[in-house]
């Protein structure tokens, strides 16, 4: 069926790597993906969602929470990409099935000086620059905390991330921001806190936790690797943390664990800071790959681990670019570790309009599993899945183990780079792959997986996903079924959110 009238019905299932019929689907309209780029436009209040398809699920209980850019223009002015946007948290709150809408921007100090203004007045990481050109940016280095790329809960407090500077904490039932926070004296001022943190089940320590880390980068690059308590009277509660550091600048967006390590993936890149200090570009614009160095894995034993206070181990890794990743285990003296690789790193340059890119000229994102010798100190690539994809997540309860499903969205077409449209579940040891698809009008983000409360089968649960429905103009959250992504709810919802980043759901 034609994606229309709230219907995602364009379900495919593609049994193995070679199937065709994917290729088959409708190609996008970029108007119906651009126009998910406009500001938010208002807060709302535990307002009732009403199902359009399906049914609601009964037994549902818990928060959905979902970060991304909620102001993308001010004053007439872009922003240069989206990632520079300010924060905008959704929480959608399921009682007994029934799901209620809250939504507050982050009022960050920024955010506060901006809107007074409703002006730029901060230049962004990703480009945005102030009005007035090269002379109004120039030597200009402050930067606004825009808390617009993930949240969490920790203890008795929602954290909105941005992994350049400290978490802002929000009231969890109605998401006012409280202001930053340095975790009970944890953080000094606004120092770095990674926007990936892990939720670990499977660790040797009797508590669920909370995994994370903050950078400092410069000639030498320091990785300080926080665990908390997550659960119970002492959630929050820091309980293990140490520091490492490594030669070279590092660039580290995100990491994986094991109940035994934390890997992260020093992504072989340079930072010239000119530009960015001469008002041309924003920092991010100023990284570049860099076909002569080595890209490294920095291997750093957890503290609730076996190998407590061993050094870390550095072992070359496999050329390629890498943002996320999705799930590393351990397997005898090996890590195997699957990721999401660009051959190169993506940027908007100055002179793009990111609402209007070429996705021929982008680097697209797939699958690829290292294997990491521990005792050797190699490691080798595989590719799992050629098709583009990005956000891939595991079943929680699979962290840092074995896993045999995960679930990503991905692109309509089967080779070559566009929006991510579909959501596709992969086997990963025998590589068969089912499909969902939002294609030709719908667009797709982050699936959320929800491991089913009465059943401890891998795959079975569900699946939420917050669309841009480029048909209508407007947003929708899908609920799929974990398993064998049979559509089972959609809810249009009474704000339109631009494509964002990440989520959680907290029980």
């Amino acid at each position: 069926m034609i994606f229309g009238e709230n219907d995602y019905s364009n379900h495919l299932i593609v049994t193995n790597l070679q199937d065709k019929k994917i290729n088959k689907i409708q190609s996008f309209n970029k108007e119906d993906w651009s126009s998910a780029y406009k500001n938010v436009e208002k807060e709302l209040t535990k307002v009732p969602l009403t199902i359009s398809k399906g049914e609601n699920i009964k037994d549902l209980n818990g928060t959905l929470l979902r970060n991304g850019p909620g102001i993308l223009e001010r004053g007439g002015q872009w922003v240069h990409h989206p990632f520079d946007g300010d924060g905008m948290i959704t929480s959608i709150k399921f009682e007994n099935g029934q799901p209620f809408l809250t939504n507050r921007f982050v009022k960050t100090k920024g955010y506060l000086e901006e809107e007074k203004i409703n002006k730029f007045i901060y230049r962004g990481v990703f480009g945005t620059q102030k009005n007035g050109g090269i002379l109004k940016n120039a030597l200009d280095l402050k930067f606004k905390n825009i808390a617009n790329t993930h949240v969490v809960k920790l203890g008795n407090e929602v954290l909105a991330l941005w992994e350049a500077a400290g978490p802002h904490a929000l009231d969890p039932e109605s998401l006012d921001t409280i202001g930053l926070t340095t975790l009970k004296g944890v953080l000094k001022p606004n120092e770095a806190f990674s926007a990936h943190p892990k939720i670990d089940l499977n660790s040797n320590a009797s508590s669920e936790l909370l995994v994370t880390f903050g950078v400092q980068t410069g000639p030498k690059s320091t990785i300080r690797l926080m665990e908390f308590n997550n659960a119970g009277e002492n959630a929050g509660e820091l309980l293990i943390d140490r520091k490492d550091t490594f030669n070279g600048f590092a660039f580290l967006h995100d990491f994986a664990i094991t109940p035994n390590w934390a890997i992260f993936l020093q992504n072989a890149i340079d930072f010239n800071p000119l530009p960015f200090l001469m008002g041309q570009k924003g920092a991010a614009q100023c990284l570049k790959s860099n076909p002569n160095k080595k890209a490294k894995f920095f291997i750093i034993p957890r503290e609730s681990g076996l190998f407590k206070g061993q050094p870390p181990l550095v072992i070359d890794a496999p050329e390629g670019f890498v943002f996320h990743h999705v799930n590393a285990y351990e397997k005898d003296s090996e890590i195997i570790l699957d990721s999401i690789f660009y051959d190169d790193f993506p940027s908007v340059g100055p002179d793009e309009n990111f609402r209007d890119i070429d996705f021929n000229k982008y680097p697209e994102g797939k699958l690829k599993r290292s294997t990491i010798d521990l005792k050797k100190k190699t490691s080798a690539l595989e590719t799992i899945s050629k098709q583009c994809c990005e956000f891939a997540v595991v079943n929680p309860r699979n962290l840092g183990l074995t896993a045999t499903f995960s679930w990503m969205a991905s692109t309509s077409q089967k080779l070559g780079n566009g929006p991510l449209q579909a959501i596709k579940k992969i086997n990963l040891i025998s590589k068969e792959e089912i499909y969902w698809s939002a294609g030709p009008s719908g667009f797709v983000s982050e699936p959320i997986m929800i491991p089913s409360e009465i059943s401890s089968k891998e795959d079975e649960g569900f699946l939420f996903i917050l669309l841009w429905n480029g048909e209508r103009r407007g947003s929708d959250l899908v609920i799929l079924d974990a398993k064998d992504l049979k559509e089972l709810a959609v809810y249009e919802l009474p704000i339109s959110i631009p494509h964002g980043l990440h989520g959680s759901w907290v029980n």
